[in-house]
């Protein structure tokens, strides 16, 4: 049997989060490419129901963040910067 572990603050958050309006994981995959290009290439918001996926889905927000410092430099930004404009598009 495993050892059971607690929960962090931010897994509750995320579990807990009012995900409406709803999209699946399958949907966000194909949309974050282009919304997370146009994110940092225009600054272009996130579109409301793929913001709120992301911040109720670590494994989404994975997928985004990892993408945005894949694509910084053609941005020219800094993988750092080109996360924390991810971070702070979805923290509004």
């Amino acid at each position: 049997m495993t050892e059971p572990t607690s929960l962090t603050p931010d897994a509750i958050e995320r579990l807990t989060a009012d995900t409406e309006p709803w999209l699946s994981c399958d949907d966000c995959f194909e949309q974050v490419d282009a919304a997370v290009e146009g994110l940092l290439g225009s600054s272009a918001p996130l579109a409301e129901p793929l913001r709120v996926h992301l911040n109720g889905c670590g494994a989404c927000l994975e997928e985004a963040r990892s993408l945005a410092a894949l694509i910084a430099d053609e941005q020219e930004l800094t993988p750092t910067d080109a996360v924390a404009r991810l971070d702070g598009e979805l923290a509004r």
